[in-house]
């Protein structure tokens, strides 16, 4: 299977479902041979039939990203079946359900923290460890949010997790360039994914996100998807430390 990412081996975390699995399965349709990862291994085992049934290539791993071991579990599978990593897509995240300060307890922020921000820390980290033990560079892509880009997007949590996720894109970019290491990320607005399916469920806020949105609308798992290709392929070769916005033109105002 011919595309631009023919014979790159792609870890993605949170490819379960939402944004994760349509860029499993994008990714796959490009030629790359995916790492399917997820927290609950059914749902990583369902994409993993679904890049099949279209002609692709991929392997499923469970693992919690918010834990080292578990990251270095994800990438030790994709040496062990396919002999390097390429490309690592830090995808794995969860919502604080816009909880402000006050009603933010330890727990809730431990959580938001450890799996939005931790758990991209650690796959940043193990990427750049294979790559240089490769020699030949990497592409890292991380999922943050418009939440990263300022306020109201989010709860506290949330909101700062994402924050972290845009400056340490930033940061590890400038450290691994001259190593050929290319560091992005993308800011995804409202799109329709598990995690916003309660957001889109009342009535008062799908309403305002459609009209705070330009476009009008929410966007599909696969339009970010596609911008995550755009950052992990060599269509982007010149672009670095960049956060991408995917969001209806949400932040242009």
């Amino acid at each position: 299977m011919d595309g631009k990412l023919y014979g790159k081996v792609v870890v993605i975390t949170g490819a379960g479902s939402g944004m994760g699995r349509a860029a499993s399965i994008i990714f796959a349709q490009e030629g790359a041979k995916v790492v399917a990862v997820d927290y609950v291994g059914e749902t990583a085992e369902e994409t993993v039939r679904m890049v099949n049934e279209k002609g692709g290539e991929a392997i499923a791993v469970k693992a919690d990203v918010s834990h080292w071991d578990d990251v270095n579990k994800a990438v030790e599978a994709a040496v062990e079946h396919y002999g390097k990593l390429d490309i690592m897509v830090n995808n794995a995240g969860v919502f604080d359900g816009f909880k402000p300060c006050l009603e933010s307890d330890e727990a809730l922020w431990e959580r938001i923290i450890n799996i939005n921000l931790k758990g991209v820390f650690y796959g940043c980290k193990r990427a750049i460890q294979q790559f240089l033990s490769q020699g030949n560079g990497g592409v890292i892509v991380n999922t943050a949010s418009v939440a990263g880009l300022g306020a109201m997007a989010g709860g506290t949590a949330y909101t700062a997790s994402k924050h972290g996720v845009v400056g340490l894109t930033k940061q590890i970019a400038c450290e691994y360039a001259s190593q050929g290491i290319r560091v992005n990320a993308v800011c995804p607005g409202g799109i329709v994914t598990g995690m916003t399916r309660d957001l889109m469920s009342d009535p008062q806020t799908d309403q305002l996100i459609k009209q705070t949105t330009p476009l009008g609308r929410w966007g599909e798992p696969e339009e970010i998807a596609e911008a995550i290709l755009f950052l992990a392929s060599d269509a982007s070769s010149y672009i670095t430390g960049e956060a991408l916005r995917v969001d209806g033109g949400w932040r242009a105002k």
